[in-house]
């Protein structure tokens, strides 16, 4: 009982450590144009927005795209058999500067800062293939990420992705919020489980109040992957994609971002990168 107690005030001090911070960092968020207001407003107001990179009009997209394309040959070449768990593909690209330095253009950074609300911590970058599956498990099955109070993700489709592709997939907030009793449900579920499966879910939030996410390459997703209750969708055919994260700095989990820029996944081999690579991001999560 008096542990409990006892870690229910260390939570408490924190989250108002957390909340006084945010406060005495209003005055310093970067100024955002009215499109990144609007970007910034939609995933406080839904936990989400989605745009493309044309619309982003970022001046590292080429490079970034080039990067990621000749990298693509060289993944899922296994024989992946249906009847399986297929798990997906993934290369650790956070110490490539073509993909590593579009995610710390300032364009993101402000917009990612101002959604936060406290200088930004950029864990890395994952280049992901993920294939056919017929049964749910890992993030195929309905989850909430953990790092921090809010974790900001950015999604890039790099093919065009249709229902058979397996596109993100979240339930609105206004159907699990924390003053919602789907949400305690919820909860208890992922907490028992680790993860919920569609009948499962179907139970407390009907299908057809989900929100499937379809698009083509190019099309890229802010997500709160902490607040919105998210998952990918089972799939018929391959979907490629890359993967941000950001989170305050420090998180409140940080042993939980290190797969990022740790050795957990493997990393291309590309020899003609290597002189370039930057060091500190094996190390630790950058701050910007």
């Amino acid at each position: 009982m008096f542990t409990t107690v006892a870690e229910k005030i260390v939570s408490l001090k924190s989250e108002l450590t957390y909340r006084s911070s945010r406060w005495q960092h209003l005055n310093k968020l970067p100024i955002l144009t009215k499109k990144e207001r609007i970007i910034v407003d939609s995933i406080k107001r839904d936990g989400i927005y989605i745009t493309n990179l044309t619309e982003l009009g970022l001046t590292s997209t080429s490079l970034l795209l080039n990067s990621a394309y000749s990298l693509l040959p060289s993944m899922g070449k296994t024989n992946y058999s249906s009847s399986k768990k297929n798990p997906p593909e993934i290369y650790i690209v956070t110490d490539l500067p073509s993909f590593y330095d579009w995610g710390k253009e300032e364009k993101i950074i402000n917009i990612i800062e101002n959604y936060i609300g406290l200088p930004v911590a950029y864990h890395g970058v994952h280049l992901r293939k993920d294939f056919p599956n017929k049964n749910q498990f890992e993030t195929l099955l309905w989850h909430r990420d953990i790092e921090d109070r809010r974790v900001l993700k950015v999604i890039i489709y790099l093919n065009d992705v249709e229902e058979k592709h397996g596109p993100f997939e979240y339930v609105p907030i206004s159907f699990t919020s924390k003053s919602h009793p789907n949400y305690y449900r919820i909860q208890n579920k992922i907490k028992n489980l680790g993860g919920i499966d569609d009948q499962t879910l179907n139970k407390i939030v009907p299908k057809a109040a989900w929100k499937s996410c379809p698009g083509p390459a190019g099309t890229v997703i802010f997500a709160d992957t902490r607040r919105i209750l998210h998952h990918g969708t089972l799939r018929t055919e391959e979907r490629s994609a890359l993967f941000f994260v950001y989170t305050a700095n420090p998180p409140k989990r940080p042993e939980l971002c290190a797969h990022y820029w740790n050795n957990h996944y493997p990393r291309p081999n590309l020899d003609k990168e290597v002189d370039e690579v930057k060091e500190e991001a094996k190390v630790e999560p950058v701050t910007v």
